[in-house]
């Protein structure tokens, strides 16, 4: 016999599995994690509510000390609009979703209303805004009721834009107009950084809800050029922006560094001073009234002299993770409204933080945004705490999330709150199909069939050794009842019979 030796394939060398890719599927499968969303929008809040408390009691004891109060007054009084702002928050997370619609027009009425008013009777001219309203004790600024009227009676009304109804007239030529008003009364207070913060929502709206280019771009134009005019009627804007242009390189001379740019200019010696780890909490220079506005407009300075770079960093991966998370809540949502909701919380929170961030480093003009949840201020904290409750609840309305807590229990931290079980919801928008039940749409179940009665045809089984002629005919009993005369194949006139449900279709 002959040895034969067949010929084998070489065998490739196996390749070892990439350590990447255990992490790659680690994070997808973590991602895909039901509730991952909500949970992670409420640990991002509580991170900026301890660490914003933490800065105001740091930035306010020379500000305090210097009005003759106690150390602790102006931090105890941040700490109590905190406390509304959570209470206000718990509200945004109970209510459902077609309240917070239902209740979109009343906040409209409440944003112009407070907004006339405070061309009237305002205050805060003498810092360059008149932008503050006094109603008894209560001091607020309309302008961010505003910015919260935006983005939610906006989302209900550019929702009316389908594809169905795309006529620009439809659900956006109201929200257009009444955007427009919302904006010329404020610039009208002198409020340009609010402006700036408000368009941002507006842009996002349009965007979203599917506007065409030309209409955004119209729209882009109309705003540049009321910015403009505005900023080159109000002299001290005008300043602001000719310094920052001259000032944009880092190079202070002696008339620009201690004229219109020295904040910026103090700002930056700030975070410079902190290095990567800072100085320590409480042991910023600049507060010691060095940087105007320490526990306002520039309070990301004090927090990179006292925590460095790291606790900067800190803050702008915090306000990033936001963003994404709060984006993609957006895009997980199979209702048009919440879809568009979830979207312009986020860009009005994140959009004035990166700005606030941005011209403490100098990149961009000096405005007065403050940043949310870290700077000093009542309406800011209470109104930037409703709206991530907002945010917390669209998350907590995404199909997955709902489909989750109905199956396997709600988190602890809804029943520590007591918060109610989400249901599935239906804004009735034009371009989503409607959730048929369970039994229209995979018929009735045999096991919960009704038995038939003795004596009676089931209608709804074959009996055995029955034979099956036609669909929908047959010869046992059923469809056999009311047959027509005049045809002599037997076609029923049982509306029941599909036979004759195909045919009148026919």
């Amino acid at each position: 016999m002959s040895n034969r030796t067949s010929a084998r394939p070489a065998r490739r060398p196996t390749q070892a599995p990439s350590p990447w890719a255990g992490l790659r599927e680690k994070g997808r499968r973590l991602l895909a994690t039901p509730q991952l969303d909500y949970k992670v929008i409420l640990l991002i809040t509580a991170a900026l509510v301890v660490l914003g408390l933490i800065v105001a009691l740091s930035s306010s004891m020379v500000l305090a000390r210097s009005d003759n109060e106690s150390v602790f007054s102006l931090f105890l009084g941040q700490a109590f609009n905190v406390v509304i702002g959570l209470v206000v928050m718990w509200c945004a997370l109970w209510i459902r979703p077609a309240s917070v619609r239902a209740l979109a027009p009343y906040l409209l009425i409440l944003a112009f209303v407070t907004l006339i008013a405070v061309l009237f009777i305002g205050s805060g001219s003498e810092i360059g805004s008149k932008s503050w309203l006094s109603v008894g004790p209560l001091t607020f600024q309309p302008s961010e009721i505003a910015k919260l009227t935006i983005a939610v009676w906006g989302s209900a009304a550019a929702v009316m834009h389908t594809r169905k109804q795309p006529d620009v007239y439809h659900g956006l030529g109201p929200f257009i107009v009444t955007t427009s008003l919302i904006l010329l009364l404020v610039i009208f207070q002198n409020d340009l950084g609010m402006m700036l913060s408000l368009t941002l929502v507006v842009f996002a709206v349009l965007y979203f809800s599917g506007i065409s280019g030309r209409v955004l771009l119209l729209v882009g134009g109309v705003v540049a050029v009321v910015a403009a005019f505005a900023i080159s009627v109000v002299g001290y804007r005008s300043d602001r922006i000719s310094t920052w242009l001259t000032s944009l390189g880092l190079n202070f001379n002696d008339e620009v560094g201690q004229g219109a740019a020295f904040q910026v200019r103090q700002g930056i010696y700030s975070l410079s001073d902190g290095g990567l780890f800072g100085q320590g909490l409480g042991q910023s220079r600049a507060k010691w009234n060095y940087l105007p506005e320490a526990t306002n407009d520039f309070v990301f300075a004090i927090i990179g002299e006292e925590i460095g770079l790291v606790g900067a960093g800190f803050v702008i991966i915090l306000f990033g993770l936001l963003g994404w998370f709060g984006i993609r809540t957006a895009r997980r949502q199979v209702d048009p409204f919440l879809r568009l909701l979830a979207v312009a919380l986020t860009v009005g929170v994140v959009g004035q933080a990166f700005y606030n961030i941005g011209y403490v480093l100098g990149l961009l003009p000096v405005t007065g945004v403050q940043l949310p949840l870290l700077s000093s201020g009542g309406t800011s904290a209470v109104i930037t705490l409703g709206t991530l409750g907002l945010l917390a609840n669209c998350a907590r309305h995404e199909p997955e999330t709902v489909s989750s807590m109905q199956h396997e229990g709600m988190p602890l931290v809804d029943r520590i709150l007591l918060l109610r079980e989400p249901v599935p919801y239906n804004s009735g928008g034009e371009h989503r199909e409607q959730v048929r039940p369970r039994a229209r749409r995979y018929g009735e179940p045999v096991t919960n069939r009704a038995r038939p009665v003795a004596g009676e045809p089931d209608r709804g089984r074959r009996v055995p050794g029955e034979r099956q002629t036609a669909t929908g005919r047959r010869d046992g009993s059923g469809y056999r009842e009311n047959l027509d005369p005049r045809y002599p194949d037997g076609r029923s006139t049982d509306p029941s019979n599909p036979e004759y449900r195909r045919r009148h279709r026919q």
